[in-house]
């Protein structure tokens, strides 16, 4: 199995060190400022304004350290953050969960599932908050009243990986439909996630578009698991597939596979972090989602999720928080 980058706490400490002086004097100089009985609330809980507004109307929230609040929330108030694994096959969530226990004090229990799955989990009620990138399953979810304070996180693109030979003589196409055309009439193997998660939603979208129905061909394959297996698999096969940018650059290293079409507008990845509705399911942790919410769309979460990925000399993921969807690009 691939394994997104490991990130020691030492690193993560060195990253967020700075940021986190800053929001304590910023903490400070509001607390010194404002006689608001807000000023005493635990940091770690939401003030309505930034828990209620849609992120397109929403600066990012700020989130202050646990021991700058009056009420220091429980480091046992575990919650539960259902994650595409992409998010954990880059690296990416070795640095933001780490970092957001050291500043708030929660404990986050991951698990990562298909985008699918993790909507799934939340309108069952097995999740307290979901950081997701299946955009049209998620505006059901939040339709059908199973999530709260749906928040744009960040971006990144999605890519058309293969090997280097490229047998089916995609690479520098513009179009992923005419790529995945050219593919499935070359009879070049395809590796799909086959997960439910928003990378095989988007894969069958761009199916969809090319005219083509690839389940029970041969040469389409289905692995069943998240994005760096399926990239391994890909790999080992000499296949093409469908990936995010950030986890492919960071197991790059180890596959034998190059990126051949990217760009088209269509291969937008964007993410959103939705809280599970406690009216549906009384007993969801809606503190710790929201302080999670906060976290991610606060200057120290978008700068840790801008700066991630420097290592390899490009951003892996854009910084998104307070901008309309149709803002990105």
């Amino acid at each position: 199995m691939a394994q997104g980058p490991v990130i020691s706490k030492r690193t993560v400490l060195s990253r967020i060190a700075p940021l986190v002086a800053l929001l304590l004097v910023a903490a400070a100089c509001t607390s010194a400022a404002s006689p608001s009985p807000q000023a005493s609330a635990p940091a770690a809980s939401v003030a309505p304004a930034a828990s209620t507004a849609p992120a397109s109307s929403t600066a990012p929230a700020s989130v202050a350290p646990a021991s700058a609040a009056a009420g220091t929330p429980d480091v046992h108030a575990a919650f539960i953050l259902a994650v595409d694994p992409a998010t954990q096959d880059s690296g990416l969530l070795d640095v933001l969960v780490p970092a957001f226990h050291l500043i708030t004090g929660y404990v986050v229990k991951t698990v990562a599932v298909g985008s699918g799955q993790a909507l799934k989990m939340g309108q069952e009620g097995n999740a307290d908050v979901l950081l997701v990138h299946s955009p049209a399953a998620e505006k059901t979810f939040m339709d059908d009243g199973w999530g709260v304070d749906r928040r744009l996180v960040m971006h990144n693109y999605f890519q058309i990986v293969g090997p280097k030979d490229d047998p089916a003589g995609i690479r520098g196409m513009t179009s992923a439909a005419d790529a995945f055309k050219k593919i499935a009439d070359s009879g070049s193997t395809f590796v799909s996630r086959g997960d439910g998660s928003g990378t095989e939603a988007k894969e069958l979208a761009i199916w969809k578009t090319a005219g083509i129905t690839p389940a029970g061909n041969t040469w389409y394959l289905q692995s069943g698991q998240g994005m760096g297996p399926t990239l391994q698999i890909a790999s080992e096969k000499g296949a093409y597939t469908l990936t995010d940018n950030a986890t492919f650059l960071s197991n790059s290293s180890k596959l034998a596979l190059e990126v051949l079409v990217q760009g088209d507008p269509v291969l937008l990845n964007i993410y959103h972090v939705i809280s599970v509705n406690p009216e549906k399911w009384p007993k969801v942790n809606i503190g710790g989602a929201t302080a999670f919410s906060d976290f991610l769309t606060s200057p120290v979460g978008q700068e840790l999720i801008g700066s991630f990925g420097s290592e390899y000399g490009q951003q892996l993921f854009v910084p998104d928080a307070g901008k309309a969807d149709s803002d990105v690009k």
